[in-house]
């Protein structure tokens, strides 16, 4: 397999890991309809094999458009990196009334849930051993590892990183989801958020 250059696809290594002391939140989006942009967020971390190092790549998702908002990549679990990430999605977006996390160190310390809090976003969490409840970032690693990163095979943290903004571009602006009618993630989000300001300006 080496010499033919073919390699399993398998789970990586857990990046989901709790800690006791930190505060859970329950689950709010269970039988929740999605109608609307900024409505609710979610956010994970993915794991990635690099020649020599592991790396973790962290994103946030608009659960509406599926867009991805913002991401960072760190070759660290601390909550630095999310912590950047959510910052930036905030100052660019603007502010969700739900944000989605797992039960994860990195989502339930005091550098995470400080900005939620500081912004009055509702935090929810993915109950024990429940996938499902984050299905639509876990669909999007999904996509991303399946048509670029296992492609790809990227050697260095600077490919990784090149690469991984072509394919955020693309997916955001140019792949086209059957859920949406065949428009983008970038379409979506702009002709629904866009249709809600014109509302509340008639009801002005």
């Amino acid at each position: 397999m080496k010499r033919a250059g073919l390699r399993a696809i398998y789970p990586g290594k857990r990046t989901s890991m709790a800690a006791k002391h930190h505060k859970k939140y329950p689950y709010l989006l269970r039988g929740k309809g999605i109608w609307l942009p900024n409505q609710a967020w979610a956010t994970d971390i993915t794991y990635i094999k690099l020649s020599g190092c592991d790396v973790y790549l962290a994103a946030i998702i608009d659960l509406f458009s599926r867009k991805i908002l913002a991401w960072r990549i760190s070759n660290t679990l601390d909550a630095e990196f999310c912590v950047a990430a959510l910052e930036e999605a905030i100052a660019i977006y603007g502010i969700p009334a739900i944000f989605n996390t797992d039960q994860g160190c990195q989502f339930t310390s005091d550098a995470f849930i400080s900005v939620l809090e500081g912004h009055g976003i509702r935090i929810s969490m993915d109950g024990v051993n429940r996938a499902l409840d984050n299905i639509y970032i876990e669909r999007f690693w999904r996509t991303l590892k399946y048509e670029d990163i296992y492609l790809s095979d990227y050697g260095t943290l600077i490919e990784l990183k090149a690469g991984i903004k072509r394919y955020m571009d693309f997916y955001n602006g140019e792949r086209f989801h059957q859920s949406h009618d065949y428009l983008t993630p970038d379409e979506v989000y702009a002709s629904k958020f866009q249709r809600k300001e014109n509302q509340l300006c008639s009801a002005a």
